[in-house]
């Protein structure tokens, strides 16, 4: 164990108060930096997710049906009831993953050193 006083800090309060706001000032100026670098290429990733999670179960379901309508003789169209089906599987998948999208760029927004931490 140190058993050596510690010596107060002898930097002016109005210094420290300086450099405490100068640190948080230069964190903001990073962060904005790499947020400015990823909203472009982000907005299209996430308009490409959101497409193709609610296009791909919609084919994949007509598909079937298409199947079912040429296997099984019926008074229903199984075509335009597995249409809705996968509609809705794919749109309930874009909404998971849209909020979950959401919620890391709000966890984001309320800790930005955490991520810069990380890193």
């Amino acid at each position: 164990m140190n058993d050596k006083p510690r010596t107060p800090d002898k930097t002016p309060a109005p210094d420290r108060d300086f450099q405490r706001r100068l640190a948080a000032k230069q964190r903001r100026r990073l962060h904005s930096q790499r947020q400015g670098e990823q909203t472009a290429w982000f907005g299209l990733g996430m308009f490409g997710l959101v497409g193709w999670s609610v296009a791909i179960p919609t084919v994949l379901c007509i598909a079937l049906g298409l199947w079912l309508d040429r296997t099984v003789t019926g008074r229903y169209s199984w075509t335009l009831l597995l249409l809705g089906v996968g509609i809705t599987l794919g749109c309930l998948n874009a909404w998971y993953w849209v909020g979950n999208e959401r919620r890391a760029i709000e966890r984001e927004r309320r800790d930005p050193e955490e991520k810069d931490d990380a890193l």
